[in-house]
């Protein structure tokens, strides 16, 4: 029978903390994360484009990309941390003396000879400073002339800048077209006259599943704690299965209720809940052997709780009118596909282990343990900061 040398399960015990530590790490910068730009056009009957564009513009006048998924992690932090404390006024003056390699990046671009169109800086609407450890979203208003005969358009964010949710309202509609696009890509060719032709539903499916499926890896990081904790008190498959199940259906039933508006809980209350959740985990593992029976309500009740966060998310990035349960379940899906990665990758870390003598001690409780501590950490930084 196999067995581990004292020095090999401190070496397996060392794989599992630097993966937590990975996680939490990332976790405590969370708010220097790069996320994925909102971008609003508008076709005007009276032949302009305008573009509104949230994102953040201290990481862009940085030339912080995508690559970092931390700007800490980037050469050009220190510009950045100068930048995040710049008051409005004087971040503006900057954006408008240095922001010309962004603007030439946007390529939007009509059916009357394919190259992109110009864009003039209309308005720069951005926050007050605030908390400096978070990023800041400020709102870019850009405007174009359209060609007279331009019938189309395609639409590219700059690549160096990431994903961007682009929402484009046409003349005579209400209704925005919205497409998901990754990183580098350009968008469908959307007829602006006339008759237009709306995401297919399997263009839907793809990028909500996707949205869904990245808000837990890489973005997710309060909700991988979460399933961690989860993970590491469950030597047996068919508890795990029946916890993660549990905490599938009531964050699909409190997302779905939120997105149709029939609930509606502050982020304020909902966001130290579910830091407060992470802890709670985290402690019970510490002071129990074995899964009671209670656990999978009490996951069921967290689970509502996530629910109404992954709701915040989707209110941000928007749902297809045309297409709303369809985007709404293939959110889910993505979003439980995201947590089977995570349960698979800590099985791969220290899974196999799981029935050693010492892997509540030299796996579970360290674990725990860091869990708890980010959890308290988030709680007390959403409540007081």
């Amino acid at each position: 029978m196999f067995k581990l040398t004292q020095h090999m399960r401190l070496r397996v015990a060392g794989l599992f903390i630097l993966f937590a530590g990975m996680v939490l790490s990332a976790g405590t910068a969370a708010g220097h994360t790069i996320r994925p730009a909102i971008v609003e056009a508008e076709v005007t009957s009276d032949g302009f484009l305008t573009l509104t564009i949230e994102t953040n513009l201290e990481a862009i006048l940085a030339e912080i990309g995508t690559e970092h998924d931390d700007t800490d992690d980037s050469p050009n932090a220190q510009r950045y941390n100068q930048l995040r404390q710049m008051p409005p006024g004087q971040l503006r003056a900057v954006f408008l003396e240095n922001g010309s390699t962004f603007l030439q990046g946007i390529n939007a671009a009509t059916n009357v000879d394919g190259s992109p169109l110009t864009f003039v800086t209309e308005d720069i609407d951005i926050p007050s400073i605030g908390d400096v450890d978070l990023a800041r979203k400020s709102v870019l208003t850009l405007q174009a002339v359209l060609p007279d005969a331009a019938s189309q358009l395609m639409w590219s964010y700059p690549e160096a800048y990431g994903s961007n949710v682009f929402r484009v309202t046409l003349p005579g509609s209400e209704t925005p077209l919205s497409y998901w696009l990754q990183t580098g890509d350009v968008s469908p060719v959307i007829e602006i006259t006339g008759a237009h032709t709306p995401p297919s539903i399997w263009r839907v499916m793809w990028d909500y599943m996707v949205i869904g499926f990245t808000h837990i890896l890489p973005l997710g990081l309060d909700h991988i704690l979460f399933v961690l904790g989860i993970f590491l008190l469950s030597l047996r498959l068919a508890p795990l299965f029946w916890q993660v199940t549990a905490f599938t259906i009531a964050h699909t039933i409190t997302l779905g209720l939120s997105i149709y508006g029939l609930i509606s809980l502050s982020p304020a209350i909902v966001e130290p809940l579910i830091a407060v959740s992470i802890v709670y985990v985290g402690v019970e593992n510490i002071l129990t052997r074995e899964l009671k029976p209670w656990r999978v309500v009490i996951v069921f009740l967290f689970g509502l709780l996530h629910g109404m966060g992954f709701a915040g998310v989707l209110s941000e990035i928007g749902l297809p009118e045309g297409e709303f349960l369809t985007a709404l379940i293939t959110f889910n899906i993505g979003v439980e596909l995201g947590q089977l990665a995570v349960i698979a990758l800590a099985f791969l870390c220290v899974g196999w282990f799981r029935h050693q003598p010492w892997y509540r001690q030299r796996i579970v409780i360290p674990g725990s343990l860091a869990i708890s501590f980010v959890g308290a950490y988030w709680a007390i930084e959403r409540v007081f900061f």
